[in-house]
């Protein structure tokens, strides 16, 4: 079985930032919620001051139109994709 073009999820970070260790943890928080539905995160080392998050070809966080993420916003937008109507808990509050 193949898995949906919806089902990765990148996390492209900005390596001259040192912003690694921030889009890791972002990838285990969404591994750990989404572990039955994403096939696969990918960390994509990038530059100048990228950090942007996107599910399949459609990018859902950018942090130069919209901040650091909050893990919960990045949760709901990935769960809008790969598994709308799943609730996420605390994190739907």
């Amino acid at each position: 079985m193949t898995p949906a073009r919806e089902s990765v999820v990148r996390i492209e970070y900005c390596t001259q930032c040192r912003w690694l260790p921030r889009a890791a943890w972002l990838a285990q928080e969404l591994l750990g919620t989404f572990e039955a539905e994403l096939s696969e995160v990918a960390l994509v080392p990038g530059t100048g001051g990228v950090f942007r998050v996107s599910v399949g070809d459609a990018v859902v966080w950018d942090r130069r139109e919209q901040g650091f993420p909050e893990p919960t916003a990045v949760k709901r937008l990935v769960r809008d994709r790969v598994a709308p109507g799943r609730g996420l808990g605390h994190a739907d509050r």
